[in-house]
């Protein structure tokens, strides 16, 4: 068999995706906020040393969210531990249009939020943590209040609470139907 025969079966590699999804193509369109640096000091024989943890939220801005908390000897490192935290963590919330079907008060530890529903054009009307919460998960339009206390983790997994509180038409409906209730 000569060379030139070789070379005539030979056929053009195929075309494959130009670019692979990986994993960093999830979390690119994930959008993650620090909602809270805390500095703890611990005091040792030859003066202080310091630590960090930080409270961080991830969410898409369609529905789900993870909150998470890191701790490190660098503010960079316990960013980046309580961001992993949050992605592990993320549960999905189910929204009517750009803001929350009905009022609701959500608890956890002293923290109280009030989550109520506003019209179009209103804004995230809130603060801190819940600010960080309601925006990351995607919600438009919002009247919140903190009742309790101010503690950041706290307020942030009340605001959780609260969102997890929160029931759609239909998931009442199909609730009254199967306990033999009179839909209206």
């Amino acid at each position: 068999m000569s060379d030139s025969k070789k070379f005539e079966k030979i056929e053009a590699p195929k075309k494959h995706r130009e670019r692979p999804t990986t994993k960093d193509d999830k979390d690119a369109a994930l959008q993650e906020r620090v909602v809270h640096i805390n500095r703890c000091a611990k005091v040792v024989k030859g003066g202080r040393r310091f630590g960090f943890a930080a409270l961080v939220v991830v969410g898409n801005q369609a529905g789900r969210i993870g909150v998470g908390y890191g701790k490190a000897k660098e503010v960079p490192d316990a960013i980046k531990k309580g961001t992993e935290h949050a992605k592990k963590n993320m549960v999905s919330f189910r929204m009517k249009e750009n803001t929350v079907p009905h009022v609701s008060l959500g608890r956890s530890d002293g923290g109280r939020v009030l989550l109520k529903p506003a019209s179009p054009g209103t804004g995230v009307i809130a603060g801190g943590g819940v600010r960080a919460v309601l925006e990351t998960l995607g919600v438009k339009d919002v009247l919140t209040k903190s009742l309790g206390s101010n503690n950041p983790f706290a307020v942030v997994r009340a605001t959780i609470d609260a969102l997890r509180r929160m029931r759609t038409y239909d998931q009442v409906k199909e609730s009254r139907l199967a306990s033999g209730d009179e839909v209206i």
